[in-house]
């Protein structure tokens, strides 16, 4: 076992969507600048354009680029995207790897098609099965991440346990925030899962303060009743690392000790925080906590 992995940054942090201007070889430049020298690639459009400016990155700023996104299929139907399913898509999706120095792949969420019952369920398994051994040929490795939604249970067990009992070939990248919100724990699960996972998403949770109306309530109203437990309800945040209520330096070992390579800073939503400026917080709270070789 490695004595230390590798943090980085889950570009969907600062995705194109998140940011008034987006440059691939800028924002590595700021990422580098705050002390983080390795990225996981997501929401960002793999453009010839943004695919430059990342190899550029890796050239001239020491940047490593662990992993890339991909998707079987689309998540609903009709939606645009490059999909694994479409040979075209399939052999651009490696040759962008190629161009990265990458070798592993993540699914970020399976399709909403496949959700539903056990047997969606394990078509879902079976066919990102197939992927992975197609892939593997080409020297790539894939991993499937959790959010909550993989905590239903189908016939008693977990859709993420579902996945993982029938693709065999398939790796995780386990997401410390999400399996919390699906109700677990995140050291024992990552433990659960040791040797299937390279990729941790270092991901802290917290609750908000609850917005109370000026004016107070109106309790005698259904939409006043309505609106207190709205509140009440969706107050969880995602959180800077050491920001929340996690034991990150337990998931990190858990995920070290599991096989975890890169751990990689994501948080979904800032709250009007520049997300750079999250992303600083996160990698000072990590060196505090003494990860700091770990960058």
């Amino acid at each position: 076992m490695a004595n230390k992995g590798l943090i980085g940054v889950q570009m969907s942090t600062i995705a194109p969507a998140k940011m008034p201007h987006f440059d691939a070889y800028e924002s590595m430049g700021k990422l580098a600048d705050i002390g983080y020298h390795c990225v996981e690639i997501s929401q960002v459009p793999m453009t010839a354009e943004n695919v430059a400016g990342f190899r550029k990155a890796i050239d001239e700023l020491g940047l490593n680029v662990s992993s890339c996104t991909a998707s079987t299929s689309p998540m609903l139907p009709g939606m645009p995207g490059e999909f694994l399913c479409n040979p075209d898509d399939y052999k651009k999706t490696v040759e962008d790897c190629r161009k990265l120095d990458c070798d592993m792949l993540r699914i970020g969420m399976l399709p909403m098609t496949c959700m539903g019952n056990y047997q969606k369920a394990v078509d879902f398994a079976k066919e990102a099965n197939e992927y992975a051994l197609k892939l593997k040929e080409d020297g790539i490795d894939l991993y499937y991440h959790n959010h909550h939604v993989e905590f239903v249970r189908y016939d008693g067990e977990f859709l993420l346990d579902i996945i993982r009992a029938n693709a065999p070939a398939l790796g995780f990248e386990l997401d410390s925030h999400w399996i919390h919100r699906g109700g677990q724990d995140p050291v024992k699960f990552i433990k659960k899962y040791a040797g299937s996972i390279r990729l941790v998403h270092l991901k802290d949770y917290r609750i908000g303060e609850m917005p109370i109306p000026e004016g107070g309530v109106d309790f005698t109203s259904k939409e006043g009743m309505m609106k207190f437990m709205s509140n009440f309800t969706n107050i969880v945040q995602f959180a800077e690392v050491g920001e929340g209520t996690l034991d990150m330096p337990a998931i990190i070992q858990a995920g070290l000790e599991g096989g975890g390579e890169y751990f990689l800073v994501e948080q979904d939503d800032c709250y009007g925080r520049d997300p750079f400026d999250s992303l600083k917080i996160s990698h000072d709270n990590l060196v505090k906590m003494g990860f700091g070789d770990w960058f």
